[in-house]
């Protein structure tokens, strides 16, 4: 199921579902050790003897507070007379989610109002060795496993602890969970519960007809009882509207850090430019970490997740935030990268946030020729190089680039220096970016350009010249390897991938991939040569979704949580700002940009009400599908705006200069 609405601080994150329930709940990394492991916590309403869960039957609204990392919620049951108000966030400063809910009373007539949270932990991941209790003088409840422990409290009017509360155990055939005891609107008060725990506190709150009133709910996490308690303790000391106030105050300040000019843009994309600068956010972990994706659901059908740092969606999202004037945020992922790259040069398929290697299903062994082989994906490798020059050539923070040149920088470089096939100049085998195939892809060959490229740029600014001309040279046998091998005279296109037989044969791989739009945008062809221009139209003409709501797909016949077979495949956030970027670079007039507008807009409306991109979006209904949010899919939207404008500037500055003057 989609996260339709994250809120975070680096070190939390926490997530909800259509329905505004809390699925996910990180920390201290983002994406790793989800105390929830996807299972629901669950929000029940009691009033004047009617009880419901929050779910179908409400009317649901997921927005967040302009320009700030605070949610904006609405909740309406009409039938038990009832409107709900929530704002949730992450304090940016201290380790504590904030709720708070304003409850407004539609009847006629007096409400007693009781609010139920049901708390369904699964700590570090799992529901075995968890304990819950209750604390006496807080009346704050508490669960706790090892060294993760999670205070939940709530004030009402300036007092803390929950009116009633249980405790309870779940997840087996004679006990289905404490949620159950609320459902009467009286709680057991059950104190301690170990093993698979839950826990339930409530709220009574007394409504004048047509009146509101208002609480605070939190969840102080730590490492220890101490450390939640002293969590506890600033959020009544300091007020929690205070830390409500301060948190919003915060974001706004941060999401107006750098002034961009969005006033030729319609408002919907410069509303969402703003609002994936701030998604992007909440999957960055404050060690440098850029997770991929936050949905734990995604994947469950083969029991993994998107959860993982990819160096791919990390560069891409690094270099978005680049442009976007964050280097505060991608200065620490340039670090993580410097620490975990290979010493021999190249990148692993994932990682944990903590640096270890990940989940993946690519192979070190290649059983069709009973040898060795690199699971890698050399983009991934390569584009940690071009963005980290993007970076540089940005902000010429020469201080923060030295301790970088040798373990990331050249290491890296030499890895795409020497990981090539003698013969042709060509990169050796690797996997595509979506993971399927291996081979010589048109994609990963035009990037490893790139990356070669950024390097040799690093090393003449280092005054290592004889090295750069080795790796400049190296491009350049790429380049002419490409044109030799990959493009396909017959078809006046480039080749998906090709692979190199053991008798010297070319096994090409022509299908149409929306990847090959990388032979002009890292370089490796001007966007106006005519095999670049004859490669892009097949791929709209073959690729682009033209019943239901368009959009680009990644490949004719691509089965990933295919929908219909109407299409070639489900059309991709990334894939359809890929075509943007096209339009971008050869456009030569105000005029010419329309189709990237156009483009850029599509993405615009397949965004959630709260802003949310998923990975695809179903082409008959437009509604999200896969992971969502996706931080590939904002990083690129973020990109491709600042291109747009930049692109607009150019062609408006020579328009000014060039045009004659009339007499």
């Amino acid at each position: 199921m989609p996260r339709d609405i994250p809120v975070g601080n680096g070190n939390i994150l926490v997530a909800f579902d259509k329905y505004y329930l809390l699925r996910d709940f990180y920390f201290p990394f983002v994406g790793q050790e989800n105390h929830t492991a996807g299972h629901a916590f669950r929000l029940g309403f009691w009033v004047n003897g009617k009880f419901a869960w929050l779910g179908e039957g409400w009317d649901i609204t997921l927005k967040y507070l302009d320009e700030t990392m605070v949610t904006d919620v609405e909740l309406v049951n009409r039938q038990m007379g009832i409107r709900v108000l929530a704002n949730d966030l992450v304090d940016f400063r201290e380790n504590i989610y904030l709720k708070k809910m304003t409850l407004e009373n539609l009847a006629d007539h007096p409400a007693e109002v009781r609010i139920f949270f049901y708390h369904d932990f699964h700590i570090f991941g799992t529901e075995f060795g968890n304990t819950a209790n209750i604390r006496p003088d807080t009346r704050a409840l508490f669960h706790f496993k090892e060294k993760r422990c999670f205070l939940i409290n709530v004030s009402v009017h300036g007092k803390q602890g929950f009116w009633q509360f249980t405790i309870g155990n779940k997840e087996s055939p004679q006990q289905e969970g404490a949620w159950r005891d609320a459902e009467d609107g009286v709680l057991g008060n059950n104190p301690v519960a170990e093993g698979t725990v839950d826990s339930v506190g409530a709220v009574q709150l007394f409504l004048e007809p047509r009146a509101r009133d208002s609480f605070f709910y939190w969840i102080a996490a730590g490492t220890d009882w101490n450390e939640t308690t002293r969590l506890n303790n600033l959020a009544m000391s300091e007020a929690p509207d205070t830390i409500f106030k301060r948190t919003a105050d915060y974001w706004k300040l941060w999401a107006g850090k750098e002034t961009l000019n969005c006033e030729p843009l319609p408002g919907k994309i410069s509303w969402l430019y703003k609002r994936s600068l701030l998604i992007t956010r909440t999957q960055v972990d404050n060690r440098g970490g850029i997770l991929a994706a936050n949905d734990p659901d995604s994947l469950w059908f083969n029991r993994d997740t998107y959860g993982y740092i990819r160096m791919r969606d990390g560069a891409m999202t690094a270099y978005g935030l680049d442009l976007a004037g964050y280097s505060g945020i991608t200065q620490p992922f340039y670090d993580f990268c410097a620490r975990v790259i290979h010493h021999e040069g190249y990148f692993l398929h994932t990682y944990t946030p903590t640096g270890a290697e990940g989940g993946g299903w690519h192979t070190w062994f290649d059983p069709e020729h009973n040898e060795a082989q690199l699971p890698i994906q050399e983009d991934e490798t390569a584009l940690v190089l071009w963005a980290l020059w993007n970076h540089y050539h940005k902000y010429r923070d020469i201080e923060f680039i030295r301790p970088l040149y040798g373990p990331l920088i050249k290491n890296a470089g030499n890895f795409l220096l020497n990981y090539r096939d003698k013969k042709t100049g060509l990169p050796l085998p690797s996997y595509d970016p979506w993971g399927e195939r291996r081979g010589l892809l048109t994609y990963t060959i035009s990037v490893v350009y790139a990356g070669l490229e950024a390097a040799a740029n690093f090393t003449e600014a280092f005054g290592e010249t004889d090295v750069a001309v080795t790796y400049r040279k190296a491009a350049a046998e790429i380049r002419e390897g490409m044109e030799r091998y990959l493009y396909l005279h017959d078809e006046k296109r480039f080749a998906r991938m090709i692979n190199f037989r053991r008798d010297g044969s070319v096994d090409r791989d022509t299908g149409v991939d929306a990847s090959l739009f990388a032979v002009f945008a890292f370089g490796a062809f001007p966007v106006d040569d005519h095999r670049v221009t004859s490669t892009m139209e097949q791929v709209y003409d073959k690729l682009w979704c033209k019943i239901g709501v368009g959009g680009m797909a990644r490949y004719a016949g691509d089965d990933y949580r295919r929908v219909t077979r109407h299409v070639p495949g489900n059309p991709w956030i990334v894939t359809t700002l890929w075509l943007a970027m096209y339009h971008i670079a050869r456009a030569a007039s105000r005029q010419e940009l329309g189709r990237a507008l156009e483009l850029i807009q599509w993405v615009a409306d397949r965004a959630l009400p709260s802003g949310v991109l998923a990975e695809q979006v179903n082409p008959l209904t437009g509604e999200p599908m896969s992971a969502s949010p996706l931080t590939w899919s904002h990083s690129t939207f973020i990109a491709v705006v600042h291109l747009y404008l930049e692109r607009l500037a150019e062609i408006e500055r020579c328009e000014l200069i060039c045009e004659p003057q009339l007499s």
